[in-house]
């Protein structure tokens, strides 16, 4: 049985869990935590097979679920990865996503490639280890795997496509110019799977040639056989038309080739721009003024015409040649590139729901929509870690901790991510409120300290101003501060920068609007001194 299309669902393998455990050893005292991280989970490789020719296999099984990641165990021993599993298919099989049709993989080389990856391990209870909490009694999960229901279509890898309508000596064709052996009949949709026939120019040159269910009126709706099979011609190099230029059925040639390019057209507006020629089969049953009248018709529509008699393999050479000829100039096989991941914002999801947790001080907030988010974020670029900051207040993960009751000082993590310190999580939060004052106004004092020739003279200057709370959160931002390279080589901390928005993020909690308004005047006089210049740029 010939199967092009099947609907699956992938689940790659969950990342094992890590350990909690403490070193216990003779005459070792408090030998501290020592739980290893779980292991990777599995992925989905695909992988082509050419002793595959079909999808009938997925017809029977329609799960395929890699295994999960060992779980980390004492002794800091890391879980094992899970082995990947592998699933073979035929040549030219495209991988869609079935909810979106984003194309994800097309099977069509010798390369694996990789459709659903496993999730990472879990950490270990060593990796919450610090100078203060010196027994972490907790460990991180693993982190899910890729989950997607996949739509697998086939598309046939063939140089040349054969269209036309029912009976008009399609598989004929191809059963005299190569070995294949198509069932042949006077009746129509004798052919119900594709065909592929090697066609020898020569020696070391050839080309396939792929014999395509006959096409009716209607078929890029699913009329007759067509809708099933159109896709096999998507992947073709060029197409030859067939046309039975006597009418002996009783149909207008002229009208068939018109119906068949429309048809072509309304499945796929690229094939109408395909490279085509068009023979003019059964010659034998048609007058001399029928296939001249049909020829200056199919001329006039800029196609190159041949009459051919494909039963006794009349004047089918020169057509070959021509399409030897053709092949020579044009592109090879069309392959499909993957789409990547759409970037989905937190505005994409209406549940911005998160479940936070209290593990002696450390809050893990985990949610999938943040999960889905955080895939699309560079946590090493300063820009997009601010962006994925303003995502935890619009999206109300702030919101949630400060109800769970999160302290100055407290550690949050939010799956890979940890910050020291709940204003460190606020780092932007100022910023995002703050609807008066323009983000670029605070930017442009950055750009100001940031070329400073003595930052450390700049904080000297700020902290005798400050409270002692205002000095201390002033400090962990400094603390927790990126570091860029210059263009010229040099390095520009943003320390006093990142260490303000700190400090004003504090001060807009507490309600102290005056107090930032007087510390914005303070920090403008620093900054800039007296340069009128300046002050007139800020």
């Amino acid at each position: 049985m010939f199967v092009d299309k099947a609907n699956i669902h992938l689940k790659a393998g969950d990342g094992g869990d890590g350990a909690v455990a403490f070193h216990r050893e003779k005459y070792v005292a408090a030998g501290g935590p020592d739980g290893g991280d779980g292991g990777k989970g599995g992925d989905i490789i695909f992988v082509a097979d050419t002793n595959l020719s079909t999808l009938a296999d997925f017809r029977y099984k329609r799960k395929y679920v890699a295994k999960r990641g060992e779980n980390g165990r004492g002794g800091r021993c890391n879980g094992k990865n899970a082995e990947n599993l592998v699933i073979k298919v035929p040549f030219g099989t495209v991988i869609k996503e079935e909810q979106t049709g984003r194309i994800l993989a097309d099977v069509s080389d010798k390369e694996p490639h990789v459709v659903a990856k496993g999730g990472k391990g879990g950490w270990g209870n060593p990796h919450f280890a610090t100078p203060v909490r010196q027994v972490p009694r907790f460990a991180k999960p693993g982190l899910p795997g890729e989950e997607f229901d996949v739509v697998l279509e086939l598309k046939l890898l063939a140089d040349v496509g054969l269209v036309g309508f029912p009976n008009v000596g399609k598989s004929t064709l191809v059963s005299v110019v190569s070995q294949a052996k198509p069932e042949i009949a006077n009746y129509h949709f004798t052919t119900i799977t594709p065909v592929l026939g090697v066609v020898s120019m020569g020696e070391g040159s050839s080309f396939v040639m792929a014999d395509i269910p006959g096409l009716i009126e209607g078929a890029w709706q699913g009329t007759g056989l067509g809708h099933q099979f159109l896709r096999h011609v998507e992947r073709c190099r060029m197409l030859v038309h067939i046309v039975d230029v006597s009418g002996s059925e009783g149909r207008d040639p002229k009208e068939d080739f018109r119906t068949i390019n429309a048809e072509l057209a309304k499945f796929n507006p690229a094939l109408a721009e395909r490279p085509m020629i068009v023979a003019g089969n059964k010659c034998d049953m048609a007058t001399d003024e029928q296939i001249a009248d049909f020829k200056a018709f199919v001329e006039e529509q800029g196609y190159d015409f041949f009459p051919i008699m494909a039963a006794i393999r009349y004047d089918v050479d020169p057509l070959l040649k021509k399409i030897q000829e053709m092949l020579t100039k044009l592109p090879p096989i069309a392959h499909f590139e993957p789409e990547p991941p759409p970037v989905l914002q937190a505005e994409d999801f209406a549940d911005h729901s998160v479940t936070i947790k209290n593990n002696n001080g450390i809050y893990t907030v985990e949610g999938d929509w943040l999960l889905q988010v955080m895939r699309g974020i560079n946590f090493d670029d300063y820009e997009s870690l601010n962006y994925f900051q303003k995502v935890l207040v619009n999206g109300g993960v702030i919101e949630a901790l400060r109800q769970k009751g999160v302290q100055d000082g407290d550690t949050v993590s939010i799956y890979d991510i940890e910050f020291d310190g709940v204003y460190d999580l606020l780092v932007r939060e100022y910023l995002v409120r703050q609807a008066n004052r323009p983000v670029g106004e605070l930017n442009r004092v950055k750009v100001a300290m940031v070329n400073c020739r003595s930052q450390a003279q700049f904080a000297a200057k700020l902290m005798p101003h400050l409270t002692e709370k205002e000095t201390a959160v002033y400090k962990r931002g400094r603390n927790a501060a990126p570091k860029s390279t210059a263009k010229n080589g040099t390095v520009a901390e943003y320390h006093s920068a990142t260490g303000l928005e700190c400090l004003f993020g504090y001060l807009h909690l507490n309600g102290e609007q005056a107090r930032v308004e007087e510390l914005f005047g303070l920090i403008v006089g620093l900054v800039f001194g007296n340069d009128k210049d300046m002050v007139k740029y800020l």
